[in-house]
């Protein structure tokens, strides 16, 4: 394969615009890439292969350029642009150092059309022309528009006196399908790292129905950002073509451009945990920091305003040179610094504590054992702790299904008895390709939380979003089930939901967010403010006597136990200086896909597949890949091993508080 010229591709110019310094660590092995690691199992989870073939199928008479080598592809796909009329999937074109592959290139005498083709959802209604209230270009859709834009600006260098014309093509929420089983005609093929997909033998443009996608075209917003500025460097914005220049120069000569550290520097896939050890990954994050504040690895040590939670200042602070957390004033967060009211912490609080160890109290974590027992005392014996896991497939399973609907696959469902005896009562899965779960879902839950009343448990929005999600299509299901009006009130018994802009009605059993009790009432520094259960469990690990006492002997499992624990385990174990997090002791997922991969796949997803980015990918193989029974089998125990330590987690939990709550008050 020739690799003498150093290209700026369409992905290094996304990275680019990103940040400038990220092109001068892509590609390098020598230093930490957490895009790598995620990149396989998100677009499993995403389904964008499939949507890539989709796009294909519905420009019938397309020839495909697959050839890896740069100067294969580009010569095969000049000769094909000699024809007056063609269609070419993955056309390479090449200006000096600037290399693109298109999506869907269409040639129409000396008309161009550039098709870039995402998984991301688009509905005409909300989404419109990309624009904001203000004209600006609206931020999740910014990096598309950018990406399609590098490719117009190349092509309509190579191509003078030619029109080109630059489309987005997204997956279309307001459509529907009009077959059943559309997403089974896209199989996935894995062959090492690498995804393909083996379309149906006798699949045609006809048999896939509606398309599903949306041809949008977005020459204004183009035009927008090719006249607009990027930036190359600290307080150096430059015109698009003398941006370009600078990273395609930067990167064949392989030459680092400035640090320009800001918010943004918390999410770098470049980024390390901690100040990378002799033998690991070099860490990107690590030397821009260093290079523009002068720090060495002494300054690491500590939290940075990047660990602000859910604080909109944080570049501001960066640009004004406040940059450890401890530096961080409680005039810069706007903040008073009074105690926490009746009704528990508030986002401010959480904010300051991070900074500053200045919770009433002291010691080595905040817990309102009053205000968490007030919450408590609503609560009623015996209690329910459910976890879902669910995906939203681009590709839907069946005729009047919308692309990106909630699919819920499995739940787990844990009882604490009054006596304090726990059990994990039922789970629920279903990934047998080509069947939709939904209404099987929900019965499975009605039957299992139906033979009493007791509190109901969740750990943030997600359970109470998908139910709603699920009420609304079996109440437009143009051939419902007969039970349907027994499911539709199950559901509005233990959710809330909103009627209006202003009112929202919750149901006689409502479930009842253990997120929010510890957003209100529990903060550990090791959280850095998050609430998430995979950051809140762990912390709860290291200041839990009771968690200890409980769990730190191989007790937990068997018959009338856990459903898929067998051989007992202790969730309470030491290792590397300190506690484990009880996930680390789970074996992974897959078995061709390491740890660290599997516990990345979130970090690549878009904000709306954000959560369960494991759990999404692992039923995309269950759905649309062909495997053994055996490894089919070990997937599927996976799934249930990981969703029963969710719910057992949130059992945990309220085992700690309550525990903490018992002692402050003795």
């Amino acid at each position: 394969m020739n690799q003498a010229v150093r290209y700026l591709t369409k992905s290094r110019f996304k990275l680019a615009a990103e940040c400038p310094r990220k092109l001068y660590y892509t590609g390098k092995k020598d230093y930490l890439d957490r895009s790598l690691d995620d990149s396989f199992l998100a677009a499993l989870a995403e389904g964008g292969y499939q949507v890539g073939e989709l796009a294909c199928l519905g420009h019938p008479g397309g020839i495909r350029v697959d050839d890896l080598d740069h100067q294969v592809a580009l010569a095969k796909t000049a000769e094909l642009l000699q024809q007056d009329e063609v269609t070419i999937f993955e056309a390479a074109i090449a200006v000096g150092t600037l290399f693109v592959r298109v999506d869907v290139l269409r040639k129409t005498g000396t008309r161009i059309e550039i098709i870039e083709v995402k998984a991301k959802s688009y509905s005409a209604k909300k989404d419109g022309d990309f624009r904001g209230a203000k004209g600006q270009l609206k931020s999740d859709f910014l990096p598309y528009l950018q990406d399609v834009a590098f490719q117009r600006y190349v092509a309509e260098a190579a191509f003078p006196g030619h029109q080109v014309h630059a489309f987005l093509m997204l997956v279309d929420k307001e459509q529907s399908t009009t077959v059943d089983g559309l997403n089974q005609r896209f199989k996935v093929v894995v062959e090492g790292r690498r995804l393909r997909i083996q379309v149906t033998p006798g699949t045609t443009p006809e048999s896939l129905g509606q398309l599903l996608l949306a041809k949008v075209p977005v020459d204004g917003q183009v035009d927008m950002i090719l006249s607009s500025a990027l930036a190359v460097g600290p307080a150096d914005l430059r015109s698009f073509p003398a941006a370009v220049g600078a990273f395609a120069l930067a990167y064949s000569q392989d030459e680092p451009l400035l640090p320009t550290p800001s918010s943004a520097c918390g999410g770098c896939q470049f980024k390390a945990p901690s100040w990378p050890l002799a033998g690991q990954p070099k860490s990107g994050f690590h030397e821009c920091w260093s290079q523009a504040f002068h720090w060495g690895e002494p300054d690491f040590s500590g939290s940075t305003v990047l660990d602000l939670w859910n604080f909109h200042g944080k570049t501001q602070l960066i640009d004004q040179g406040v940059l450890k957390a401890k530096q961080v004033t409680l005039e810069d967060l706007k903040f008073d610094g009074e105690e926490p009211g009746v009704d528990g912490m508030t986002r401010k609080h959480r904010q300051w504590y991070v900074c500053q160890p200045a919770w009433p109290g002291g010691g080595e974590y905040y817990f309102d054992g009053a205000g968490y027992l007030n919450a408590r005392a609503a609560w009623k014996f015996p209690l329910h702790c459910i976890d879902f896991e669910t995906s939203t497939v681009a590709i839907p399973f069946a005729s009047g299904r919308h692309p990106y609907e909630i699919t819920a696959f499995q739940f787990s469902h844990h009882v604490v008895h009054e006596d304090g005896r726990v059990e994990h009562r039922s789970q629920w899965l279903c990934a047998k390709p080509g069947v939709d779960p939904n209404i099987d879902f929900v019965r499975a839950l009605r039957d299992a939380l139906s033979k009493d009343d007791g509190t109901i448990f969740r750990w943030s929005a997600h359970e109470n979003t998908v139910l709603n999600k699920l009420r609304e299509e079996l109440l437009v299901l143009t051939t419902p089930p007969a039970d349907k009006d027994a499911l539709v009130s199950f559901i509005e018994c233990i959710t809330s939901r909103s009627v209006s802009p202003k009112e929202k009605v919750h149901g006689p059993r409502t479930m009842v967010d253990l997120c929010d009790i510890a957003e209100k009432f529990y903060f550990h520094p090791s959280t850095k403010g998050s609430n998430s259960l995979k950051k809140v469990l762990p912390a709860l690990m290291k200041s839990s006597t009771a968690l200890r006492e409980t769990y730190d002997k191989a007790n937990y499992g068997g018959e009338g136990v856990s459903l898929n624990f067998m051989e007992p385990i202790a969730w309470w174990q030491e290792g590397d200086g300190g506690v484990m997090d009880p996930y680390a002791l789970l074996p992974p997922v897959f078995d061709d896909v390491s740890r660290d991969e599997t516990d990345a796949a979130d970090e690549g997803l878009s904000e709306e597949l954000k959560e369960g980015g494991a759990a999404m990918a692992a039923y995309a193989r269950l759905q649309f890949e062909d495997l053994s029974d055996a490894r089919r089998a070990s997937i599927e125990s996976a799934l249930l091993r990981y969703c029963e330590l969710d719910t057992l987690a949130m059992v945990m939990a309220i085992q700690a508080w309550d525990h903490m709550a018992a002692a402050a008050r003795a």
